[in-house]
């Protein structure tokens, strides 16, 4: 077992960390930025090191002061969470080379995988279905562009090959259109993400997001947890995530599921690792995998009884996963409400003091949080301050607990939007299930416009 670990993250997910970490006798250290001194897990983590000032770049993403914190508590491995460094190839290889173990992926895998076209053409030969397109970069002949397009079919999209958060895509409908949204996406990749490389594929106009949890070790061993639905989004940002999803049924999930575990145990993959599709018309299209933690990974855990977080201790540890596929029971349903300090109309940012916090409670309700009254939330990092997840023998029942506990939740001082998920659950077309990925946005617009 790991002896101690470095935290390198923040907020609730690394107060996650450490919880897991008590439970199986691991050491941490929490390191943190200036602005997070206050911060729960480095109040309770056996050591704390500052990193840096509030600004992420000279923080959480600063590679050398991480590993310089290892180094000084004598820390064997690091855990980086989600967001921030998590998908980061070179820190994983950074983190390997100087002698202590990345809880995750290796590093070519997370290259591999980070790399859209390269993850689709390796998706492709591990027999998942991707969705029709270019099969590799665009190049600069519009001629080859245009018929490229015709032949996949209008309305299709162009994507930066390293992009993700819904940035470096536009959807095209037509000749006219095609080569100024090349070169714009061209243009927009490079700035954002240091890669300019795009692709085409086509676009899905009415999909639903879902995506399969994994898991697997260095022992080529490897299972799936079931989906999860994540279609309920604003601007390709999850807002609400289900598991199951509605109307998937036991086949479908299993030939899905199981493809998925082949193509861990096909690539060598290590860790917990979700693959993400869009599906449509009872089918389902690869789009890309996440190499690291999910915000939304306590739905899956609910409706297992399997803690994801101690699983990624115990396989960077180098042990073999204890359960077989069909160990696997997938039992009632959960359903998670992502609560972030924003104004529930505008969805501006509302940083400040919580000058009260009270968290909901009761059968099947659980809080992942790093709120208490007197915090300040900071204006520097992702708005997101917490999660809601209800679960319950069926959905209608994950629902009523859901609405129960956004009932009960307080967070006084700050703006949040509690009120926005308090009518989505409400929503009739929400409660009857399989929403596609548009729905929230659209029904947001309208309300704007009335």
């Amino acid at each position: 077992m790991l002896e101690k670990i470095v935290i390198a993250n923040r907020g609730e997910i690394a107060l996650r960390i450490l919880r897991a970490c008590h439970e199986l006798g691991i050491k941490t250290v929490a390191v943190h930025s200036s602005a997070d001194r206050d911060l729960i897990h480095v109040k309770l983590a056996n050591e704390s090191v500052c990193i840096g000032p509030a600004a992420s770049a000279d923080s959480y993403l600063n590679i050398p002061a991480i590993i310089s914190a290892a180094e000084v508590t004598d820390a064997v491995a690091i855990h980086p969470g989600y967001g921030f460094l998590s998908e980061n190839a070179d820190f994983a290889d950074r983190v390997e080379k100087s002698g202590f173990i990345f809880i995750g992926p290796q590093a070519d895998t997370i290259r591999m995988m980070g790399d859209k076209i390269a993850a689709i053409n390796n998706m492709k030969k591990a027999g998942i279905p991707c969705i029709p397109g270019s099969d590799g970069p665009l190049g600069d002949d519009p001629d080859k562009n245009l018929a490229l397009a015709k032949g996949i079919g209008y309305p299709i999209i162009i994507k930066a090959a390293g992009g993700g958060g819904g940035r470096g895509m536009r959807v095209v409908h037509s000749d006219a259109a095609l080569i100024n949204a090349i070169s714009m996406t061209r243009a927009e990749a490079g700035t954002a993400f240091g890669n300019d490389t795009v692709y085409m594929e086509k676009f899905l106009g009415n999909p639903r997001h879902v995506e399969i949890q994994v898991l697997a070790d260095e022992h080529g061993n490897a299972v799936h947890l079931g989906e999860r639905d994540c279609s309920m989004q604003r601007r390709h940002q999850k807002v609400i995530e289900e598991a199951p999803a509605p109307g998937i049924t036991p086949q479908q999930r299993e030939k899905i599921g199981e493809l998925c575990a082949d193509a861990c145990r096909k690539i060598g993959y290590r860790g917990a690792g979700t693959f993400e599709f869009l599906y449509q018309d009872d089918e389902f299209y690869f789009i890309e995998m996440n190499t690291r933690l999910q915000v939304e990974h306590p739905v899956t855990e609910m409706i297992t009884g399997i803690d994801l977080v101690k699983q990624q201790l115990l396989i960077a540890s180098g042990e073999k996963l204890s359960f077989k596929q069909e160990d696997i029971k997938i039992t009632g349903h959960a359903i998670e409400c992502r609560i972030n300090a924003e104004d529930p109309v505008s969805f501006i940012p509302s940083p400040g003091t919580v000058s009260h916090f009270h968290p909901p409670g009761g059968p099947g309700v659980r809080i992942d949080s790093h709120l208490y009254s007197g915090y300040v939330v900071p204006p520097y990092y992702d708005s997101m301050i917490g999660k809601i997840i209800a679960h319950g023998q069926d959905r209608d029942t994950a629902i009523a607990r859901m609405s129960t506990a956004l009932s009960e939740v307080v967070v006084e001082g700050i703006k949040c939007n509690v009120q926005l998920h308090r009518e989505i659950i409400h929503d009739e077309a929400f409660k009857a299930g399989g929403t596609n990925i548009h729905y929230l946005e659209k029904k947001l617009e309208e309300a704007n416009n009335n």
